[in-house]
């Protein structure tokens, strides 16, 4: 496959950007591309040999290894599945055999997650980015039915008369949050949209979208920043409150809970071509980008965008990668001025996290650096994270094949 080289000489930031490259550090796709994949060879190597029950979740700050930190491949552990992503999404690139088989040993070792009882809203995280890659590059009609099988076990966490699913169940009595809803479970739907495109129950397309209604007219501030989580009363069915429990304050904007709007509203669209979606993926992705520009240095944004230290405040790489890779497929939907302005903005996204600033290069095995996973509980900051890497290598796919 032949990528275009994207030269940042010749792209022009419009509108807000404040960051811009040295000419000495000219972005390609094609070079990032392959970097990536020797990272992936490089991380392949030192996993060896495979113990496909523990996936790679992160690569701490003073760690004096360079290799991923390994966790159980478990309902628990939410970021089992972007390993196995960006294996199915390598080999896309290059057909190698070895990573063939790290890809369908990795994804395999998920696969009783589809049949468990629902732990949490998660499955969407570890089964479609998993077996959903995979499928897209083998079309294994035996993934097919295992995504449409955890579409199904997603299913009986919706409640009908709040309107949306249960995100962690764990959380009922401990927060006496009665019904839970956080933003990062926007981007499990893209699984159940699937599904009832792809032999699953079509009444999975229906909650689905009842989510995301139901989500966008309680989650959201009248600006169109998010809350982390959304609190419903089960008897009622009524939205009690908006609090965080990964960002600074309740108020906040959490740089990553934003990005989920983002990629999620966008997904919505591209499965309902409800214009209300499409506005609304507008809304949030605008008040991102002024936020964005009022607050970082650069185009990575601090992990909460609020957070009082200002500059100084970690960043989240995770979730610039994120918005880049969102920011590529609305560009398409909204078209015009606005959309080469936001695809100028995911050009800028990638060229950012391009650079040595970012890129882990020869010091470990990541694609990327400074993430911020937990900031309240002092979990995983400043750290290279699994589903930073996974995001930048979609964003700059999409970009390539563009």
């Amino acid at each position: 496959m032949i990528f275009r080289l994207i030269s940042t000489v010749s792209i022009i930031l419009v509108m807000s950007t404040n960051w811009t490259v040295s000419a000495k550090e000219e972005f390609s796709v094609d070079r990032e591309l392959s970097y990536c994949r020797s990272q992936v060879k490089k991380a392949l190597k030192e996993l060896r040999p495979y113990n496909f029950n523990m996936q790679p979740r992160n690569i701490l700050q003073g760690d004096k290894q360079k290799g991923w930190n390994l966790r159980e491949a478990k309902a628990e552990e939410w970021c089992s599945g972007f390993w196995p992503g960006i294996l199915w999404m390598t080999y896309s690139i290059d057909k190698d055999p070895e990573i063939l088989k790290a890809a369908k040993g990795y994804t395999q070792s998920l696969r009783d997650l589809a049949y468990r009882p629902a732990y949490d809203h998660d499955l969407g995280f570890l089964m479609f980015c998993s077996y959903g890659k995979g499928y897209e590059v083998t079309h294994d009609a035996t993934y097919r039915d295992i995504i449409n099988a955890t579409s199904d076990t997603l299913a009986t966490l919706f409640n009908p008369l709040v309107g949306t699913i249960l995100s962690w169940p764990r959380e009922v009595e401990p927060n006496n949050w009665p019904h839970n809803t956080i933003m990062d479970n926007m981007i499990n739907l893209d699984m159940m949209f699937w599904s009832a495109a792809n032999g699953g129950n079509r009444l999975l397309y229906d909650m689905a979208v009842t989510h995301a209604k139901t989500t966008m007219l309680n989650h959201f501030r009248p600006d169109g920043s998010c809350y982390h989580v959304a609190v419903y009363d089960t008897l009622s069915g009524n939205f009690i409150k908006g609090v965080t429990h990964q960002g600074y304050a309740d108020w906040s904007m959490w740089a990553r809970g934003q990005s989920w709007a983002i990629y999620g509203y966008t997904m919505v669209y591209r499965w309902t071509r409800m214009p209300v979606f499409l506005d609304f993926a507008r809304k949030v992705t605008d008040v991102y980008l002024r936020r964005l520009h009022d607050t970082s240095d650069d185009m990575v944004p601090k992990w909460d965008m609020d957070d009082p230290r200002g500059k100084d405040a970690p960043k989240d790489a995770s979730a610039a990668c994120v918005v880049a890779s969102a920011l590529l497929e609305l560009s398409e939907y909204v078209g015009g001025s606005q959309g080469e302005y936001y695809r100028q903005q995911a050009i800028s996204m990638l060229e950012c996290l391009s650079t040595d600033k970012y890129q882990s290069r020869d010091r470990n095995v990541a694609f990327l650096m400074h993430s911020t996973g937990h900031h309240p509980a002092g979990s995983e900051i400043d750290a290279s994270i699994i589903y930073a890497d996974y995001y930048y290598l979609e964003a700059l796919l999409r970009l390539a094949r563009k």
